[in-house]
């Protein structure tokens, strides 16, 4: 028969309390970092934000600091620093042992991200998603408690997934948090500052045999979560100022840049109803 440690002689036993303290690793993962470092990238990052960026930057801190619990959509094309927008607040909260969670959509985008991971894995939101669906994520489990110590997701490239993905984690989130904000059950996502991140000319959610009206309905701005969002926009293009071009090669990507955005946009056509670009 196999024995326990109180049956070996001289063995030290555990300390219950201890045990306790430490118990969730999930806790404690998001805890496991250098302040320190953190600081002096936060630091350096914040020099280099553009005023788009602050302006983003201080909206997001401040529903973290006041517990404001607002929704947050950051617009922006590639090229304008998103991701070192989120790399600048993540540094800070972290720095400050408070707990961000960067998740994504997609996995190579969740692999930009500082300890990022995808969105269904996070929170077990199923991939046979309805419009009743929750995440699978039980009261008083290590998840949950993760949640609980929680002063911010950060949700990128979010535009891919269907509606029903970010409704079943508002669902969830109502119940989970109930014990954490007042009336957490009428707040969109139960209270927690939520920031998403994307670009809607790029890939919408894939519906198997939809139609354009399908995508549509299927996307983040016909949820009913999408009235409590504040928009805020991305605009500079951050690789031409700090990147290392020449001027000519500057004005030549700005003109790529501006006619790219024109096709996304839907304005440089020259045949509206068959989607015909002009190519000049």
């Amino acid at each position: 028969m196999g024995k326990s440690l109180k049956d070996i002689h001289g063995m030290p036993l555990p300390d219950s309390t201890l045990m306790n303290d430490t118990g969730n690793h999930l806790i404690n993962e998001e805890l496991e970092y250098d302040k320190g470092c953190l600081k002096d990238v936060h630091d350096k990052s914040f020099a280099l934000l553009n005023d788009c960026q602050k302006i983003a930057y201080e909206a997001i801190i401040t529903s973290i600091v006041n517990e404001e619990g607002r929704l947050l959509f950051i617009n922006r094309h590639g090229g304008t620093g998103k991701t070192f927008l989120w790399n600048t607040i993540i540094s800070k909260l972290r720095s400050e042992s408070k707990i961000v969670l960067p998740v994504a959509t997609s996995g190579i985008v969740a692999l930009l991200l500082p300890n990022g991971r995808t969105t269904h894995s996070r929170f077990h939101i199923s991939l046979d998603i309805s419009v009743e669906s929750t995440c699978a994520i039980r009261q008083e489990s290590q998840l949950a408690e993760l949640l609980l110590k929680t002063s911010l997701i950060i949700w990128d490239e979010e535009l891919m997934a269907n509606k029903f993905c970010f409704e079943a984690l508002d669902r969830t989130l109502r119940d989970i948090l109930r014990v954490k904000y007042e009336n957490s059950s009428d707040k969109p996502f139960g209270g927690l500052t939520i920031v998403f991140g994307g670009d809607f000319r790029q890939i919408l959610p894939v519906i198997p045999k939809g139609t354009r009206a399908d995508i549509l309905d299927a996307s983040l701005n016909s949820s009913y979560l999408w009235p409590f969002f504040t928009i805020y926009e991305l605009k500079q293009n951050m690789q031409l100022c700090y990147g290392r071009v020449f001027d000519s090669e500057a004005v030549e990507i700005t003109t790529f840049d501006k006619w790219l955005l024109q096709i996304g946009d839907g304005s440089f056509y020259s045949d509206v109803d068959n989607d015909l670009i002009i190519y000049v």
